[in-house]
């Protein structure tokens, strides 16, 4: 499978792909590779000059769904080392891995870590392809989650204090009578208050807000 227009309509445009090898016809094999399916690469010639350019971006990672190819040994630090720091930097970026000399332990290890894929050298470009249209497809859908995830904090934070109490007895299943009753306050007071709710919520209905409500962490409300 290509990155043909026709398949990939839905993905941001120009994509990056970070390719990190210590051996230079191999970056350029694979940046060669990737050109043909128009994918923009930044090439690395090792682990820790890749490690320093995302762990000073890790703040502001750019909109673009991406991910790394790493050879998993190189002189300094590995491919594995090097993914433990970038997970200790919070940089999550899907690594698709290469190595001559994979063996199942190792492979399981980088699994276990979070390696989207693993490919043996020498290995079919229609895999590394594959391998990398994969990785950004998981990479946009976990950035959109995430998108997901801020906005809904950025609501929830837009709220008084008063507001995140209704919104506690709202979705717990109170009516506006009862939860008059409760705050001492007429029910039309409360049916505003719960108007402003929604709005901020950005909830069209009671179900919306529940759901919206169930989805915000423990920690937030």
């Amino acid at each position: 499978m290509s990155f043909s227009e026709s398949e990939d309509h839905d993905m941001e445009s120009s994509p990056l792909v970070y390719v990190i090898d210590d051996d230079i016809s191999v970056r350029e094999s694979v940046a060669d590779l990737l050109a043909t399916v128009g994918l923009e690469v930044r090439l690395f010639s090792s682990a820790t000059e890749m490690i320093e350019v995302l762990a000073k971006n890790a703040d502001n990672a750019a909109a673009l769904p991406s991910c790394l190819i790493l050879d998993i040994r190189m002189p300094g630090i590995g491919g594995l080392e090097a993914q433990e720091r970038l997970a200790k930097f919070q940089v999550y970026v899907p690594i698709v891995f290469m190595t001559a000399h994979g063996d199942i332990a190792m492979t399981v290890k980088a699994m276990k870590s979070g390696a989207h894929h693993f490919l043996s050298k020498p290995f079919r470009d229609q895999d590394m392809l594959d391998a990398v249209r994969s990785a950004m497809i998981h990479d946009r859908i976990r950035r959109e989650s995430e998108r997901g995830r801020r906005e809904l904090r950025e609501r929830y934070e837009s709220l008084t204090a008063h507001e995140r109490k209704l919104l506690s007895m709202v979705t717990g299943g109170m009516m506006n009578k009862q939860i008059a009753a409760k705050l001492n306050l007429s029910e039309i007071t409360i049916k505003v208050h719960r108007g402003q709710l929604m709005r901020k919520m950005k909830a069209k209905t009671l179900v919306e807000l529940v759901k919206l409500e169930a989805r915000l962490p423990k920690s937030d409300r």
